[in-house]
């Protein structure tokens, strides 16, 4: 059981190097005496660390040694300079490539420790949505500009009320590592008051206020905080009636997909981004819109739109929605996610997020 848990797929490749051995020792004693074949065992250490760790590389370079020793005693040259020198060539192309098998196996587990902490850190801080919350199904994805990281300056969180569900999605200035705890900040902050304040402007003021008090706090340790913003926005859905309610901090504006046609859904007065000064409740204006039974609202940061293509193209986000199929909101999500990693060839320059809702049943007409 213990020796099932230990195999590893490399352990397969063992074999090459063995073969490999066994050819240039027989090889070795069917050439005239003139033709030497021991010299090519230097590469069978070399091609062994290309796939296993050091103790396998170590066993493999001093199985390889044992055998130019075989070769040389048969040939009753063991004593001679040239053979010396096999022998310590070996050797020391030997040592070399253990150490590097070595340096190369703790990286890949700093690697992996770093993943596994990313991976914790990213379930805590940026909680999964979930796939159905009261009349709505969800579907969502977060793309990390940084190679080593899950997460980074984006956000997004749900909180159902009793009166239907609120959702925010926002942008915090920079990306990568550097910007996660002012994304937890500002998520904390929210699932804390998404069911204390009745109003949505309450709620963004209270936002607002948590991140000033963040910025006073950057500034008293001497950080910078000069260009510090966060773009977000509001949304409160709620499940009796067939709308969706939006509050606009310098956030790139909600997309509807409503029977092949999208529709963006621009505020006609957007609050400045978070962190750029406080505001009273009256200066977040709420904007109603349609989002009624089978309409598809799609929520997206910056990172998306502002996706360039090696010739400076931005990622066409509604174009590529209409090239959408069709189907459910996972469906779509995955399609975003393709298009958009087709678009930069793999190499995002920024965090991008993406979230797709469906309202599932219709809500109560709207008073006249």
């Amino acid at each position: 059981m213990e020796l099932r848990h230990s195999w590893r797929p490399g352990h397969a490749l063992v074999g090459i190097p063995l073969v490999l051995i066994l050819l240039i020792a027989v090889a070795e004693n069917l050439v005239p005496r003139g033709v030497q074949l021991g010299p090519l065992l230097v590469v069978v250490p070399a091609i062994t660390a290309s796939f296993a760790g050091p103790r396998m590389t170590a066993a493999i370079a001093l199985l390889a040694l044992v055998t130019q020793l075989f070769i040389n005693g048969l040939r009753g040259g063991v004593t001679t300079l040239n053979y010396e020198v096999q022998i310590i060539t070996l050797l020391t192309i030997s040592a070399f490539v253990v150490v590097f098998s070595y340096l190369r196996e703790r990286r890949a587990r700093e690697l992996a420790q770093v993943r596994s902490v990313s991976d914790a850190a990213q379930r805590v801080v940026l909680r999964p949505l979930p796939r159905r919350i009261g009349p709505l199904r969800i579907a969502s994805v977060y793309l990390a500009a940084d190679a080593e990281a899950r997460i980074g300056g984006d956000l997004y969180a749900a909180a159902r009320t009793t009166r239907g569900t609120r959702l925010i999605i926002g942008d915090v200035r920079g990306k990568g590592l550097t910007s996660i705890s002012d994304a937890a900040l500002l998520l904390c902050a929210f699932r804390e008051a998404a069911h204390r304040h009745a109003a949505l402007p309450a709620l963004m003021a209270y936002l607002e206020a948590s991140v000033s008090r963040n910025l006073a706090e950057l500034t008293e340790t001497d950080q910078d905080v000069g260009e510090f913003f966060v773009t977000a926005a509001l949304l409160e859905i709620p499940d009796d009636e067939p709308v969706v309610r939006l509050i606009d901090c310098g956030h790139p504006p909600p997309l509807l997909l409503r029977e092949r046609r999208v529709t963006t859904l621009q505020a006609r007065r957007p609050a400045p981004p978070l962190g750029l000064g406080e505001l009273s409740e009256c200066g977040y204006p709420v904007e109603t819109f349609p989002f009624g039974a089978g309409d598809l609202l799609v929520l997206y940061t910056d990172g998306v739109i502002e996706a360039r293509d090696p010739a400076g193209t931005f990622f066409p986000l509604a174009d590529r929605i209409l090239a959408w199929s069709g189907g459910d909101p996972e469906s779509l999500v995955q399609h975003i996610r393709d298009d958009l990693l087709t678009h930069v060839r793999g190499e995002l320059n920024d965090d991008a997020a993406v979230i797709v809702l469906e309202r599932t049943r219709p809500g109560l007409a709207l008073p006249a």
